[in-house]
């Protein structure tokens, strides 16, 4: 759902007409009223499934997106994230012949088919460097921040009714296995704790609580007003989250996961968000303050001023891509994330 968040401001503010391919409920829930109309691109792929069937899955949904695509007849495709959906929909688009812009914010690790996109844009000039030294991209513009962070700023904050709590919130830095020590970690705080699943299933979550302080939540949650309203954030997500905490405010603990290296990291040392094992909550949770994040939606407005520059001169800007070369660079870096 951050892609969404990150488009909502530029679909907000200009007046094309924007179609949205994508999957799941979460998505249209965000865009809803922006896009005149929704395409399904499939379902998200387990991590545990057999190479072979999620190969076959992959180009079954990359062929549906490129049927849709044929029904719309873009001018452009604008991509962002870093999910099979933007491997299929860049896929599609090449196949398809139509310019893409794609916009980057997990920096390290993104999806190897961006060397095919004509425009990548990057949070700042440090990152372009990076992505144009590593990965041999060849045009990175950088549009100075994350439009995201405009989205939270305008987002109507309900008051969840309920005081006095920690909010745990189980993302996509997270495996299976990780799970037992979170939750041994917040339960060791000795307070109550909100526990939203997220990527895994209540039953798992809840199989591994001990505490009767600890309480597993299900089905939709208004997240950000949980957020806004909690004496305290953990959590094991990446940069939506991080974005999400430094504009609301939210003093912040964020859990190190299996990223080693991640742009949200990057993010939350900036704005003052401590990163953490989760053995050591109880160690770091006493200095833990709200972020310093006062630059962050003024960023945000000069990130989506110069996206929205992007789109209305694409053909401007668009330029050499980084081929294959650029592919196989990213494919061999993603090994390590994984």
């Amino acid at each position: 759902m951050a892609p969404a968040k990150t488009f909502h401001p530029l679909m907000e503010d200009t007046e094309h007409d924007y179609h949205c391919l994508c999957h799941g409920d979460g998505v249209r829930e965000i865009l809803d009223g922006l896009c005149s109309r929704f395409y399904s691109m499939g379902a998200g792929r387990s991590r545990s499934g057999r190479a072979v069937e999620v190969g076959a899955l992959v180009l079954r949904d990359i062929m549906r997106t490129w049927r849709h695509l044929g029904v719309i007849e873009p001018d452009m495709v604008l991509t962002c994230g870093n999910a099979g959906d933007v491997r299929k929909a860049i896929a599609a688009s090449r196949l398809r012949g139509i310019g893409v812009l794609h916009v980057e914010q997990d920096i390290y690790n993104p999806i190897e088919m961006i060397a095919f996109a004509d425009i990548v844009t990057a949070p700042s000039g440090r990152y372009r460097d990076y992505l144009e030294d590593q990965y041999l991209l060849e045009n990175v513009e950088v549009i100075g921040g994350y439009p995201h962070a405009l989205y939270v700023s305008r987002l109507q904050i309900v008051d969840p009714g309920i005081r006095d709590y920690t909010l745990l919130v189980l993302g996509g830095d997270l495996r299976r296995r990780d799970i037992p020590e979170v939750i041994s970690g917040v339960e060791a705080l000795d307070r109550r704790v909100l526990v939203v699943p997220f990527r895994f299933s209540p039953d798992y979550v809840r199989s591994f609580v001990k505490s009767g302080n600890v309480e597993v939540l299900e089905g939709f949650v208004d997240l950000p007003s949980l957020m806004s309203a909690a004496d305290l954030m953990v959590y094991g997500a990446g940069m939506g989250i991080t974005i999400e905490a430094a504009v609301l405010g939210v003093p912040s603990i964020k859990i190190k996961g299996f990223h080693g290296r991640h742009a949200s990291v990057d993010l939350a040392g900036e704005v003052g968000i401590p990163v953490a094992d989760a053995g050591d909550l109880r160690d770091v949770v006493d200095d833990v303050r709200p972020p310093a994040a006062s630059d962050i939606v003024r960023n945000a407005e000069a990130a989506l001023s110069k996206l929205s520059e992007l789109v209305e001169d694409f053909n401007e800007f668009a330029g050499p891509r980084g081929g294959f070369k650029s592919m196989k660079r990213i494919w061999d870096a993603r090994k390590h994330f994984r």
